[in-house]
């Protein structure tokens, strides 16, 4: 590795202090040359990718689509590893919008890039089921090693010249747009299956979450049960180890929960510690 290229130190947590990406302290911790540009589009990032002479650009979780100066700047060209089984789930989001849309299976894909996002040709690919109760934590966590293992085959299969793209299908393409704070709000309305995806999708960011008396009440778990007699979405229809709510198909049983200002409770510390009644409307 002759060196590294990430995003510039950004404010985080509640004080905004000053953080630095994971992959540049790892750069560090190996002693590696590091770049941090705020734009790819100068002539120093150029310059400086340039000196370093690479043979091969490998990308992962960047965000950006590199110009066409760079794409052509290494001697094997740039790759891409992508947390979908392409062309499924175009860009930002592919594993939350793979959960949130109940795909059984999901993937890694190792693609040749070019400027379009997420469209260059696929040089491999390995898929792996999605957990019934599996997070978007979770299965990212998974992922990562994964895509990992992939891309060390695929680097040697470079190498050796054994490894053929083939093009992707645009018509076959779906996108995986952005996800955005306000995607966590939960719509009652819904199905308790479709609710339950939702709340594994956005766990732990942005958290899938309702209102209670006002406050946001973030839901961290959450499952599908048999609805008894009807009752209107969004009424809380149990209260104890169980915390029932109505949805538009079914009840939803949620597991886990966090009132704004207190920490994560279970259903039944919640239902001691907050006067939650049957009948109580969420949203």
């Amino acid at each position: 590795m002759v060196g590294v290229v990430c995003q510039p130190d950004k404010p985080a947590g509640r004080g905004y202090r000053l953080t630095a990406p994971p992959i540049k302290e790892l750069a560090e911790q190996v002693n590696r040359p590091l770049l941090q540009p705020a734009r790819l589009r100068t002539p120093d990032v150029l310059d400086g990718l340039r000196n370093w002479a690479p043979d091969l650009i490998v990308v992962a979780a960047y965000g950006r689509i590199l110009p066409t100066t760079i794409l052509a700047l290494p001697r094997v060209g740039c790759i891409n590893v992508h947390a979908s089984l392409l062309p499924k789930y175009r860009g930002a989001a592919p594993i939350q919008w793979a959960i949130l849309n109940g795909d059984p299976r999901t993937g890694i894909t190792i693609m040749r890039m070019n400027e379009r996002m997420d469209a260059g040709d696929i040089l491999l690919q390995r898929d792996t089921p999605i957990g019934a109760d599996e997070t978007y934590g979770a299965l990212q966590d998974r992922l990562a090693v994964l895509g990992a293992e992939v891309l060390m085959d695929a680097v040697q299969l470079l190498h050796a010249g054994a490894l053929q793209g083939h093009p992707q299908s645009d018509a076959e393409a779906t996108a995986a747009p952005m996800i955005k704070k306000e995607d966590g709000r939960i719509d009652w309305m819904q199905a308790a299956e479709t609710i339950a995806r939702r709340v594994r999708a956005f766990n732990p960011w942005p958290s899938a979450f309702t209102l209670l008396d006002g406050r946001r009440l973030k839901v961290h778990r959450a499952h599908p049960v048999p609805a008894g007699a009807p009752a209107t979405p969004g009424t809380v229809t149990t209260v104890g180890c169980e915390i029932g709510v109505g949805t538009g198909q079914g009840a939803l049983a949620l597991d886990e929960v966090q009132l704004e200002g207190r920490r994560s409770m279970n259903s039944a510390e919640f239902s001691r510690g907050v006067a939650l009644r049957v009948g109580t409307l969420l949203g």
